[in-house]
């Protein structure tokens, strides 16, 4: 949702030759800038582009031991009755698959920690080798001044306290330190989210998220969280676009995309191939410029008639396949949508927020919601092809969500900050009767009195309650979490 799009009906550019998109880009020479990231002269852009090859993909080592009193066990907790070495295969083989199911390494130690003298071995060997996490595995209850040597060793630490080998007053203080993460249950796959967080981290530093907007090119990388921005000028996606053929692959997903429909509402066909084309474009440009993710200046690009579509149908295909496009050139947007994408695999939904007053609900709207919602390898929500709702031109999937569903609402306001509040979804809006974006999703918001009182704009969207999860994440490293409602002394304009 805008004000100011300045765009209305169809745009007559719609098989825009290059004439036409010279005279209405920004600029129509080629400046030094614009060479350093451009296409070779010699690129082929039909050459098909795995869009899951530009998902960051790094090493993660995680370095794990079980720690135990000397056996045989007397009166003490899990009990002379508890078969260790049976147990320990056990849990073992199933962190193994954990491991490979979240695609992180996790090297057991091949001997128990039994001493003091093993645990301060084990400090200095992780000391050395440097680890992304520690691992630690407990059987015996009188182990946790051992844990907390490990722990301040400083490294991420996920400790696993199977029922009986800890008391409330174990856990109490440094299951709540930064750095730590305690799982005092029987629940294995609850180690699954645990690696998922050292994951994410080093997927975040391993990332360049490309922001395509103004005329300038450069590169930071952001504090805390270690991605690199590279920013680009806007030019240069469309001077791509109108290069990129209408190939087989195009005409293929464009057809693929309508015929999943639930009905198609505006687009053309033409607009459907159009929209396939800024897909390849988009996935083109993210590997010419060794990136992991984007956000373009959409509005930017519809408003001044650059391309014949707005990239809202790209966007939402990115989306489904684990690679983060956002809307709007907003870094802290795209950020959200990397945390859910990387620490869930699932896609999030950015969107603008509006207040529903009579009914006491939040509307999040917004044109490039993504239809894998329940996750990336599952099948999709229903959906209805629509036009970008603001300028009337090109492909909008319109989501239609699950009333019922629990969903979760974050946004990052830095690298170190971040708002985090929970809801449920009570419907969708139709755009008529309403106004804007074509996916609008109805929450009735938790813990939250009034509608108004929601934190943040752009906040990603997501199935499922991860409050936990995502609390987790934030404590792992050091990220501080605000939760609505938003001071009422602030007033409406605050």
């Amino acid at each position: 949702m805008s004000t100011h799009s300045g765009v209305s009906g169809k745009c007559s550019c719609c098989s825009m030759s290059r004439r036409c998109f010279l005279a209405s880009s920004v600029a129509g020479v080629a400046l030094p800038w614009m060479a350093a990231g451009a296409a070779e002269a010699g690129e082929n852009l039909e050459e098909h582009i795995d869009i899951a090859s530009l998902r960051p993909k790094p090493p993660v080592r995680i370095t794990g031991a079980l720690i135990r009193m000397k056996p045989p066990y007397w009166l003490g907790w899990p009990g002379t009755s508890y078969d260790l070495e049976k147990h320990r295969q056990e849990y073992e083989q199933s962190f193994a698959e954990s491991a490979g199911r979240t695609g992180v390494t996790l090297q057991m130690e091949s001997s128990p920690l039994e001493s003091e003298e093993a645990v301060s071995a084990f400090v200095n060997k992780i000391t050395a080798e440097r680890p992304d996490a520690v691992f630690v595995h407990l059987q015996h209850l009188n182990t946790w001044g051992w844990v907390d040597t490990i722990a301040k060793a400083g490294f991420p630490i996920i400790i696993f306290a199977p029922v009986g080998t800890a008391f409330t007053g174990h856990v109490l203080e440094i299951s709540r330190r930064p750095g730590v993460h305690v799982i005092s249950s029987l629940e294995t796959k609850a180690v699954e989210p645990a690696f998922r967080m050292i994951r994410a981290k080093k997927q975040f530093a391993e990332t360049r998220l490309l922001v395509v907007a103004g005329d300038k090119r450069e590169e930071t990388v952001m504090e805390h969280l270690g991605t690199k921005v590279r920013r680009i000028p806007r030019d240069t996606y469309h001077e791509l676009f109108q290069r990129m053929p209408e190939t087989d692959e195009a005409r293929q997903l464009a057809k693929q995309v309508r015929k999943g429909a639930e009905n198609v509402v505006e687009p053309s066909d033409e607009d459907t191939v159009n929209a396939a084309r800024s897909f390849m474009t988009a996935k083109h440009m993210l590997r010419q410029e060794k990136a992991n993710a984007l956000t373009t200046d959409c509005l930017g690009m519809v408003s001044s008639k650059s391309v014949p579509t707005p990239p809202c149908m790209a966007a939402s295909l990115f989306q489904d396949n684990g690679v983060t496009y956002g809307c709007e050139a907003d870094i802290f947007g795209a950020m959200s949508l990397m945390l859910t994408s990387y620490l869930l695999d699932k896609p999030s939904f950015m969107n603008d927020p509006v207040p529903e007053t009579y009914k006491n609900l939040l509307i999040a709207a917004h044109c490039s919601c993504g239809a894998k919602m329940n996750g990336f390898e599952q099948k999709n929500e229903p959906y209805v092809l629509r036009s970008h709702s603001e300028s009337n031109i090109g492909v909008s999937m319109q989501v239609l969500w699950k009333v019922g569903q629990p969903v979760t609402l974050v946004r990052f306001n830095s690298p170190k900050e971040l708002i985090l509040d929970t809801g449920t979804v009570a419907g969708n809006v139709d755009t008529p009767p309403a106004g804007g974006c074509r996916t609008s999703v109805e929450i009735a918001m938790d813990r939250i009195e009034d509608c108004r009182d929601v934190l943040g704009f752009h906040q990603a969207v997501m199935y499922g309650n991860h409050r936990r999860e995502i609390e987790a994440f934030c404590q792992m490293y050091g990220i501080k979490v605000l939760r609505s409602p938003r001071d009422a002394q602030r007033g409406p304009l605050a």
